[in-house]
């Protein structure tokens, strides 16, 4: 293979020869391409949706463009990106980060740097949306070759059509070998051939026919990196073809269904929606072609066909135009009622459109979005208790936090090259930290806010109910736990909080709040301490009882004499 564009970082070390396995290297996340005949390959089209993925992009962006699948993607997008004036849409959290302050410094601002490379505060809204749509996104990370550690100087924006990302083997003179291998019973045997990772970018990557080899092209791509290229992908893979796929993907047969029940509708309103006439003219005992030349005459007579032209404001005669809508004309023999005209009258069914709610409910389902948000729903917008919450809303707000973690990717890919190329961190130390780094998105989600302080409420409601029972039937410890939901984290962190708010006098001592009234005791009013027995006269100290009770503390124990 020839030289491939773009920088590489080397990777962590491989695995040792004894860990072995009898399964090849995958990436579950994404799909297995090899070239083909295109640039894209070529499928054998069993279904009929889509023969390369430069048509699967294509359709799912003419999809984007409907009415109803556009006002979907856009409550997806609002919901996932929340726009402010004060706020960054998404920050990145350090919390669960094991590293010093410096490190954990530097992180932010290369961070803060990878934002601003993107325009993510005023581009936020459209990246997010092309990855929806497309169901993957690119970006080539574009540095100084004589200055690596300065770090990413660009990052361009590459269409999801020109780029493709590619899996194969590697060719070598070991072949023959592998191919006698595979005939092996045992699979541990088997000598799996080597997987190279690559990106192909074609800037030219386009054909009507939608067939790449059609085009002439062959693969006439340029071929880069994986570092160099900063990606992110849906999660959704069809297995069958091995080709990434969108969200939108099975909202294909919905849209559809929808466009269809939509167009027969018109065509039905507009030929049954007018009242039209029947003529029954008497041709008495006419012959036939004579019958037919009497009814066009009658018809010419008394038909009145004229058009007002609106692009020249003309009247117009359109008498030798035959429409559907226009009035019925039929012969009718002697012995008959003679000539009538009677009323065909419209549709009787023109208001029903059931059956359009149906399909729009069912397309928003397959976006995974709550059906009252569809723009026909008559329900408006409940900010009430969360039992007025519907659970479709807790499901769309658990979907757009996946969607979320699946493209922080983006962001993770981006600073994972950044910090490599200063040499802030090692590969092996990237591998430990990218677990607990987190980004955290602006949030504007009423319904999660109100279940969250809906519960809060009930778990204090029964915090109350139980105090009574703590130290008689429950622990304090066990009210925290199993009550207020509390981890061990938290009980820690909020034990030395209260202890330091007691210690700076922000809070009371809970251990001197004791009221002595409240115990049903009464109060020296010349000392103030609350009286031995509970009464008025103050009690006499029992010098007898105390002289038995120390010489019974001076007393041997049985068995104690040597």
């Amino acid at each position: 293979m020839a030289k491939l564009f773009g920088f590489s970082i080397d990777e962590k070390e491989p695995l040792a020869p004894t860990a072995v396995s009898p399964v090849p290297p995958n990436k579950e996340d994404q799909s297995d391409h090899y070239l083909t005949s295109g640039f894209f390959g070529s499928y054998v089209d069993l279904e009929g949706i889509y023969r390369t993925e430069f048509d699967l992009i294509k359709r799912y962006r003419e999809m984007a463009l409907h009415p109803e699948v556009d006002s979907a993607i856009e409550d997806i997008v609002n919901e996932a990106i929340v726009s402010d004036t004060n706020d960054a849409p998404v920050t990145i959290d350090l919390d669960n980060l094991n590293a010093s302050d410096g490190i954990k410094k530097k992180l932010r601002e290369e961070f803060k740097q990878i934002i601003d490379l993107l325009d993510f505060d005023s581009k936020a809204h459209e990246i997010y949306r092309n990855w929806y749509i497309d169901g993957r996104l690119y970006y080539h990370k574009v540095i100084d070759v004589k200055r690596p550690h300065e770090g990413i100087q660009e990052l361009r924006y590459i269409d999801s059509m020109k780029m493709r990302f590619v899996r194969q083997k590697k060719r070598n003179k070991n072949e023959q070998n592998r191919l006698a291998n595979s005939q092996q019973d045992n699979p541990m045997e088997y000598e799996f051939p080597e997987i190279e990772e690559y990106f192909e970018y074609n800037p030219k990557a386009v054909w009507p026919s939608g067939n790449p080899s059609a085009a002439g092209m062959g693969n006439k791509g340029i071929r880069m990196t994986r570092d160099s290229v900063a990606y992110c992908t849906s999660g959704l893979v069809d297995r069958n073809k091995g080709s990434t796929l969108s969200y939108l993907h099975k909202a294909i047969k919905a849209v559809n269904q929808l466009r269809m029940i939509e167009d027969s509708l018109v065509i039905y309103r507009l030929s049954r929606a007018p009242e039209r006439r029947i003529f029954y003219i008497d041709v008495g005992n006419l012959p036939k072609v004579k019958a037919e030349q009497y009814l066009r005459d009658v018809m010419n007579r008394y038909r009145n066909k004229l058009v007002y032209d609106a692009g020249t404001g003309e009247i117009r005669d359109d008498k030798k135009y035959m429409s559907m809508l226009e009035d019925f004309w039929l012969p009718r023999r002697e012995g008959g009622r003679g000539t009538e005209i009677t009323t065909l009258p419209g549709g009787q069914n023109l208001g029903e459109i059931t059956d359009i709610k149906y399909f729009q409910d069912k397309l928003y389902r397959s976006l995974n979005v709550p059906v009252t948000r569809a723009p026909s729903n008559e329900s408006g917008f409940n900010l009430g208790r969360s039992s007025e919450i519907l659970r479709d809303e807790v499901k769309f707000s658990k979907f757009v936090g996946r969607l979320r973690k699946r493209f922080s990717n983006l962001f993770n890919d981006m600073l994972r090259t950044q910090l490599l190329l200063k040499n802030i961190v090692t590969p092996e130390d990237w591998e430990l930290m990218s677990e607990h780094i987190q980004y955290d998105f602006l949030y504007d989600n009423h319904f999660a806010e109100l279940k969250e302080s809906e519960l809060f409420n009930e778990r204090l409601t029964m915090v109350a109910a139980a105090e009574p029972y703590v130290g008689k039937y429950f622990s304090q410890d066990y009210v925290r736990r199993k009550v207020l939901r509390q981890t061990d984290e938290e009980i820690v962190e909020q034990d030395d909080i209260i202890q330091q708010e007691i210690d700076d006098g922000i809070i009371p001592d809970p251990s001197m709040m004791v009221d002595p009234e409240a115990m049903g005791q009464q109060i020296d009013p010349n000392t103030g301490a609350p009286f031995a027995n509970g009464g008025g006269v103050p009690m006499e100290p029992d010098l007898q009882a105390s002289e038995k009770k120390m010489s019974k503390v001076a007393e041997m124990p049985k068995g104690g004499e040597i």
